[in-house]
């Protein structure tokens, strides 16, 4: 497939636009221009973009849960909880499995079983078959932004019909949405298919409508570096930004080491704007996502509120634009609406608590500096690789390992890089397989981990990977081995 980083042409753009809205039924519903005006229609305080730009101007860190159901009256339902006893600040849609593999007549299958058992029988809301007017429906039940988040590899049609329907940010990226979520897409294909999804956004920005995207920032979840994260962001926005896209929030899932975790916020937003304006785009506003641990959570619901408690107060002192809050159900599946409510309110207390502080611990510059230094050597190799086109450098970068995701299920992911914990709990790299670091990096990393290896009486190895992988559902930062 041949893939660039240029804007999809008019005509090309519009004939594909037509193959995709008769993918079902509901496609037929979507007008452009009837959706901008219906867009322009919109009250202020519903539109996802502008909330975000006045918390970035004021300092301010608001909150939004995860959340979807599969009936549309059951989901409105389930959202103004959220919105009035979660007091969150932004809302979201979670979009059910079946949707995301574009599997939409077994998503109908799922709404019907839903009616029949009086209860949510998919872990989302399928609204490729709803349709655009019950998006609006549910828009309109609401006086706060809502987000669509999903995971799908082909997210041509969901884009078309949300956006359509009103929401006004939309989660994903040909890298974010293939990698961690996929095993047999190639990179080829969704990095297309994203094109799409971003050209429709500048579609509607040009139109007058400006609609945020987000690229997905945790990836697989757990220990994944923060050079590696931020580097699929920051390619990403260059991604979008190509096809028109002029809002965009760049994200990052928390890892657990304080002073790391702030600085990894900070350098992904500094480097998105540097890399954006190296790059020719200018006129881009970039806000920042904060993800609460993404890993194993703790059985023990007080010491989840731990965790979660930890996850607010960073995304606080890394001053994110906006944190993404989980429950204190994580481990037993998908949370009651009352528990996603306890989780937003503990968030919004300790954010409240931590607004005018600061964190000034005497590592940080030094752990942004590392960042900076280790993301530009996996995007700068991106670009050595594109031949005048990102896409392209994209696409060889994960051929060639580059670009490596810990713990990806996709078959064209190199798998090589391990990372595992330094001695004070940040993130640090075991295995660097053919990331592109100099000699100084690697040799950093090494030193880090040899040094947790001695305070542990062992020497580094995998059984290091998998004691962290565990170790905050036990209770633990750093999977220590039990003395």
């Amino acid at each position: 497939m041949d893939i660039q980083n240029k804007r999809i042409p008019e005509d090309e753009f519009q004939a594909l636009r037509k193959e995709v809205l008769t993918q079902w039924p509901t496609g037929k519903d979507v007008n452009f221009q009837e959706a901008v005006d219906y867009h322009k229609a919109m009250p202020e305080n519903r539109i996802f973009g502008k909330k975000l730009l006045r918390a970035k101007a004021n300092g301010d860190t608001l909150i939004q849960p995860r959340a979807g159901v599969a009936l549309l009256k059951e989901h409105i339902e389930l959202l103004n909880y959220l919105q009035d006893k979660g007091e969150a600040d932004l809302l979201p849609t979670t979009i059910d499995s079946y949707t995301r593999q574009n599997r939409y007549e077994e998503a109908e299958n799922g709404i019907r079983e839903s009616i029949h058992n009086s209860r949510s029988m998919l872990n989302g809301f399928p609204a490729v078959n709803h349709g655009v007017s019950a998006c609006r429906q549910l828009i309109e039940s609401l006086h706060t932004p809502v987000q669509v988040r999903h995971g799908t590899p082909d997210a041509r049609l969901l884009t078309e019909i949300t956006y359509a329907g009103g929401f006004t940010s939309y989660e994903g990226g040909g890298i974010s949405y293939n990698l961690p979520y996929a095993k047999n897409v190639p990179m080829e294909k969704t990095i297309r298919d994203w094109q799409y999804v971003d050209r429709l956004t500048g579609m509607y920005e040009e139109a007058g409508v400006s609609i945020n995207r987000e690229p997905y920032g945790p990836l697989t979840g757990t220990l994944v570096p923060p050079c590696v994260s931020n580097a699929v962001a920051i390619i990403e926005a260059l991604l979008a930004a190509e096809q028109g896209v002029r809002n965009i929030t760049v994200g990052y899932g928390q890892c657990g080491n304080l002073v790391q975790d702030v600085a990894a916020i900070r350098t992904l937003e500094e480097l998105t704007d540097e890399y954006l304006e190296k790059n020719g785009y200018t006129n881009v506003d970039v806000t920042t996502v904060f993800h609460q641990w993404m890993g194993g959570f703790p059985a023990d619901e007080a010491k989840a509120f731990g965790v979660i408690s930890w996850g607010s107060a960073t995304a606080a002192l890394s001053k994110a634009t906006k944190v993404i809050v989980k429950t204190p159900h994580e481990a037993a599946g998908i949370p009651t609406m009352e528990a996603n409510a306890q989780g937003l309110r503990c968030t919004k207390q300790v954010i409240s608590m931590l607004r005018d502080q600061v964190c000034t611990a005497v590592d940080l510059e030094a752990e942004k500096e590392i960042i900076r230094q280790e993301t530009r050597c996996i995007v700068d190799k991106c670009f050595e690789l594109r031949e005048g086109h990102s896409a392209v450098g994209t696409v060889r970068a994960v051929q060639a390992g580059v670009l490596d995701i810990p713990f990806a299920p996709s078959r064209f992911n190199a798998g090589k890089m391990l990372p595992a914990r330094d001695d004070n709990g940040a993130i640090r790299i075991l295995e660097t397989g053919n990331l592109p670091f100099t000699q100084a990096l690697k040799d950093f990393h090494r030193e880090k981990i040899e040094q947790r290896a001695k305070a542990e009486g062992r020497k580094p190895s995998f059984q290091m990977v998998i004691d962290d992988v565990y170790a905050i559902s036990k209770g633990r930062l750093v999977g220590r081995p039990k003395k």
